[in-house]
């Protein structure tokens, strides 16, 4: 099969223009209809997962890849909800800000407009390829979509409905585009097409956000690794740790929320350290423990310095004691992947600190780490969650992919 990506681009850029002039209320119907269609195709899209599935376990893919790429009935419901959440979020495209009065007699503010075309790039998870659309749909924006190979079922699947619901609405089909095939040279070429493409954005393992980065002459947001931390402090509620931990930890390893270095004050390490190797034992969670931790734990392997590093999306963990909060931030700080670290404490003091001294765009006191999603924090869904600073930083909801134009009023005015 082969696939003209340079024309795609073209005619996407041609109609971004429908999506970002319809009203807000025909885009908030184009969304609620999204959802319907999906709720009405649930049999056709679980067959595509189905075979997607088939494929990815005959090729021994992980069990954390697996995780992202299955859907089920709920699964679907909760994809429609999400587009249902978005649909209703306020308006925000058209928006003026900050309309001030200039000495010269012009009064000037700031338009929330989109940002043109969108290209996302992503691995597994078949519901990025919904939440995706949704959001840059939302906010105006033409959008391409390239999956990974092992979702190239389920994503078409979607993309028929996503192409249904915008013909039943007179929309271009143009507006979005899933790729058909995992290609890597489709997607060196459109890396190339700065001309039609506005922004890329790809999500996925570390490598395919390297390549992207290193290649592309359109502007990249970046998603690396979520290496995220847990620091109990010594003013921590140890059974709220413990929750946090095992939540964070252990309800889903192969997402980028999940823990991956448990960091324990040394004055509470001996109350603590054993009710954790108690529940990891319980949980079969491999522990990399650091020399003053080890001795807590059944089996635990000596941790290096690559398992500061590591973002294991398994059930694993790194664990070390530190001797103070300076020694956790100091830690945090060196290793953390700007993604989400959690303190748990209750002295308010620290956690105030905590908040205003870690540099991650989620930070979080006595949370669980799984609540650093889009959905969780009242954006419907993401599109990706930022660790670099520009454009945005964090979980990106439909407003993260707009920007602001300047716009002017006067009444015959000029510059003297």
């Amino acid at each position: 099969m082969s696939f003209d990506i340079t024309a795609t681009a073209k005619r996407a850029a041609a109609v971004k223009h429908q999506i970002a002039g319809i009203t807000s209320a025909q885009r908030q119907a184009l969304l609620l209809l999204i959802a319907q269609n999906l709720l009405d195709n649930v049999p056709q899209i679980l067959a595509a997962n189905q075979k997607d599935m088939a494929n990815a376990e005959a090729a021994k893919i992980s069990s954390a890849m697996l995780d992202r790429l299955k859907l089920d009935e709920h699964a679907i419901h909760n994809i429609a909800e999400a587009v249902k959440q978005i649909a209703f979020q306020p308006e925000f495209l058209g928006s003026i800000s900050n309309m001030q009065p200039q000495a010269s007699g012009i009064q000037v503010g700031k338009m929330r407009i989109p940002l043109g075309v969108v290209a996302m790039i992503y691995e597994s998870r078949p519901n990025v390829t919904i939440d995706a659309a949704a959001l840059c749909l939302k906010s105006g924006n033409a959008v391409i979509l390239r999956g990974g190979k092992e979702a190239q079922h389920s994503n078409q699947a979607l993309a028929s409905i996503l192409k249904q619901s915008l013909h039943e609405m007179s929309l271009s089909s143009d507006i979005v585009t899933v790729i058909p095939l995992a290609d890597r040279d489709v997607m060196a070429t459109m890396l190339t097409l700065s001309h039609t493409i506005d922004l890329v954005i790809p999500r996925g393992g570390e490598g395919l956000i390297n390549y992207v980065t290193e290649h592309s002459r359109i502007p990249v947001i970046q998603h690396f690794k979520g290496v995220c931390h847990l620091f109990v402090d010594k003013a921590a509620d140890i059974n709220k740790a413990l929750a946090i931990l095992e939540n964070g930890k252990t309800q889903r390893t192969g997402v980028c929320n999940a823990l991956e270095t448990l960091l324990v004050h040394t004055d509470v390490a001996d109350e603590f350290l054993p009710k954790v190797a108690k529940m990891f034992e319980s949980k079969r969670v491999v522990v990399h423990a650091c020399e003053q931790s080890i001795g807590y734990f059944k089996a635990a392997l000596q941790a290096n310095e690559d398992d500061w590093h590591a973002e294991y999306l398994a059930l694993e963990i790194a664990v070390r004691v530190v001797k103070n909060e300076e020694q956790a931030f100091e830690h945090i700080r060196e290793y953390g992947s700007g993604h989400t670290e959690v303190i748990v404490t209750e002295d308010f003091s620290l956690a105030q600190r905590f908040v205003k001294e870690i540099d991650s765009s989620v930070v979080m006191v006595n949370a669980s780490s799984r609540f650093s999603d889009g959905g969780e924090l009242g954006l419907g869904a993401e599109i990706g969650i930022s660790t670099s600073k520009l454009h945005a930083y964090g979980p990106m909801g439909a407003e993260s992919l707009t920007t602001q134009k300047f716009v002017v009023f006067g009444d015959g005015t000029v510059r003297e």
